[in-house]
């Protein structure tokens, strides 16, 4: 990777995409003075929210020091974008995402399986109860409609994180910060939009926001093989089998923040977005070399596989007072 100079910053790159979001983010801003009253502005609640999710993939590159050439540079940038731009703890998701990296899909390590409103394993699924139990067996098909609401998880998480008891580097400066934040965004929406209008600006734009986040990362993992607990693997082999690449080229890349080279990025997680297409035809051809699995799938191949898989996950939230004798009956 090295000798085919794919390891080095593409500053001029990034610089183009931060100058065309900023614009979005203007013209967007624009169109909602222009519209004033008007119930089209939920359009453009939409449109901010694509936007916003834009610009986490420039935090979440900053995070990785894809961006700038020094680590603290890279940590101030990414920490600016993810809690004034986005309104998230930067601290909280550094850690979150670190510990995933050096774990994917390892069960009590990797934190993106740990049992949420979503389970990932079938042992956490078996534990669910009633209103949880009816959600968990379904959750397949609720997956989407769950991801609505992760914007809203995403800040509410963060919040409590920083006023938590819990050590959180910068937590002064990422507070003002994220107040800061929705102070701005709050106070101009429900100065120049209706009450109503403004709640449902926010609504959509919360609803999109989680949405295109959630899609964007959970074709990465999800219903790949999950690594027992105690079981040891080599770094290469880990992140691999792991992982799974979307394909499409260009329009993939913009689409999905250079996350559709899953495989690439955890195996070279500093490497800038504009390099991964190249590195891809080179750790494929190790893999192919090597006997090694290298998973590969559509778009939208991918999200049938991360709904067959939550679905199959879920069926372990059965009522565990059912007889296996009635159920067998029923299905006949």
């Amino acid at each position: 990777m090295k000798a085919n100079g794919l390891l080095v910053r593409a500053k001029g790159f990034y610089l183009l995409v931060a100058t065309a979001l900023v614009l979005a983010t203007a013209a967007d801003v624009a169109g909602m003075v222009l519209l004033g009253h008007s119930w089209f502005q939920l359009i453009l609640a939409g449109v901010l929210g694509l936007i916003l999710t834009q610009f986490a993939f420039l935090a979440h590159e900053a995070a990785h020091r894809q961006i700038l050439t020094s680590g603290p540079a890279n940590d101030r940038l990414g920490r600016f974008l993810a809690t004034f731009v986005i309104g998230m703890s930067y601290a909280w998701w550094m850690n979150k995402h670190s510990r995933h990296h050096a774990n994917p899909n390892q069960v009590g390590k990797d934190p993106d399986i740990a049992v949420d409103t979503i389970s990932f394993l079938e042992e956490d699924a078996a534990k669910r109860t009633g209103v949880m139990a009816w959600i968990t067996r379904r959750q397949g098909y609720l997956f989407f409609p769950l991801l609505s609401l992760e914007g809203v998880n995403l800040h509410v998480t963060s919040t409590r994180i920083l006023f938590g008891r819990d050590a959180v580097k910068r937590r002064k400066t990422e507070i003002a910060l994220i107040a800061t934040r929705f102070a701005l965004y709050l106070g101009v929406l429900f100065v120049f939009l209706p009450p109503g209008m403004a709640a449902a600006f926010i609504g959509v734009q919360f609803a999109v926001f989680g949405i295109y986040m959630g899609a964007s990362f959970a074709p990465n993992h999800k219903g790949m093989p999950i690594i027992p607990r105690d079981l040891k693997l080599d770094f290469f082999s880990k992140q691999v089998l792991t992982s799974r690449n979307i394909t499409g080229g260009w329009w993939a890349t913009t689409l999905f923040g250079g996350l559709n080279y899953q495989v690439e990025h955890h195996l070279f997680p500093s490497m800038a977005r504009p390099h991964l297409s190249k590195a891809r035809l080179l750790v494929r051809e190790h893999c192919l070399a090597n006997g090694i699995d290298y998973t590969e799938t559509t778009m939208m191949e991918s999200y049938s596989i991360v709904i067959a898989y939550l679905n199959r996950v879920g069926l372990h939230a059965r009522d565990p007072f059912a007889c296996p004798m009635v159920a067998q009956y029923r299905g006949a």
